[in-house]
């Protein structure tokens, strides 16, 4: 049987348009459906306005939603795709939708915010609150080049163990590999009141690194056919993984990691993905 579609963001934008071709590979590899979504609203609702002048907005946006589907059905005739028009804002017709999806795919950025916005407000909100993974595209960060190359990072937090998972399953579908990378940060040396007492640094980078192979390799063990490489560094991680992402697929990243603050959402290593990876940013949340 058909399993849970695959929703994608629409409204004509160049990022959309891309998230929408990514919708539609996704689909067809899982051998699921496509729900093109588009939320409309009136841009000024504090203001009484008539109820015709609000039918037309909504049959312009009707039109629109319509353009996509025919758009995701052009490039794949045997994917089922559904069209799915709602009144609110982006983020939440997106989040709501998203509860019946398997995943959700957007652009980076829709129709409007200024000219040099690089993530629209949609692209970081709804990561942040989906309950299932969020594949955010840019158009200045799309994979080049026939090799699939999936990149995760992992520090052992709820999120970053699902992430993998979502890229050993990405790489199984695309007949990909897997590089997960985990970044060490040495607290013993520090000065000041973050400075460790009778801390033994190397011993527990150690015992780090060994852990970190041993979940990696448990995970892997169901999806044998992933080759999956495994990187230990001594980098920050925001640098180590942008770098990664050079003539990568998809970055895959939980949303918030053992350092991020319980206030964040989304962590600083996820936001500054999302906004300089050099290929789209998958964001899942912990289970």
């Amino acid at each position: 049987m058909m399993g849970r579609p695959i929703l994608v963001g629409y409204d004509e934008s160049p990022a959309s348009t891309l998230a929408l071709c990514w919708a539609v590979e996704e689909a067809r590899l899982r051998e699921s459906s496509v729900l093109v979504c588009h939320a409309w609203q009136w841009p000024y609702p504090l203001r009484p306005v008539e109820r015709e002048v609000l039918a037309q907005v909504e049959k312009v946006a009707a039109h629109v939603v319509d353009g996509g589907v025919h758009r995701a059905r052009s490039l794949a005739p045997d994917v089922d795709v559904r069209p799915r028009l709602a009144r609110g804002t982006a983020s939440t017709v997106l989040l709501q939708a998203a509860r019946e999806a398997e995943l959700t795919v957007l652009g980076s950025r829709g129709q409007g915010g200024f000219e040099d916005l690089q993530v629209g407000s949609a692209a970081v909100q709804v990561p942040a609150h989906s309950v299932g993974p969020v594949i955010v595209v840019r158009p200045d960060a799309m994979p080049t080049g026939d090799r699939t190359r999936i990149v995760v990072g992992v520090d052992g937090s709820p999120a970053s163990l699902a992430a993998f998972g979502l890229a050993l399953e990405e790489a199984a579908l695309r007949g990909g590999a897997v590089t997960a990378i985990c970044c060490w940060r040495d607290y013993g040396p520090l000065a000041g009141p973050d400075r460790q007492p009778f801390v033994d640094s190397q011993t527990i980078r150690t015992g780090a690194e060994v852990r970190f192979h041993e979940v990696t390799s448990h995970l892997t063990s169901r999806h044998p056919e992933v080759a999956v490489t495994t990187e230990f560094v001594d980098e920050p991680p925001q640098r180590v993984l942008i770098d990664a992402t050079k003539n990568a697929t998809l970055l895959v990243l939980g949303t918030r990691g053992n350092d991020s603050p319980p206030c964040l959402l989304l962590g600083p290593v996820t936001q500054t993905a999302l906004a300089e990876a050099r290929c789209p940013v998958a964001v899942t949340p912990p289970p």
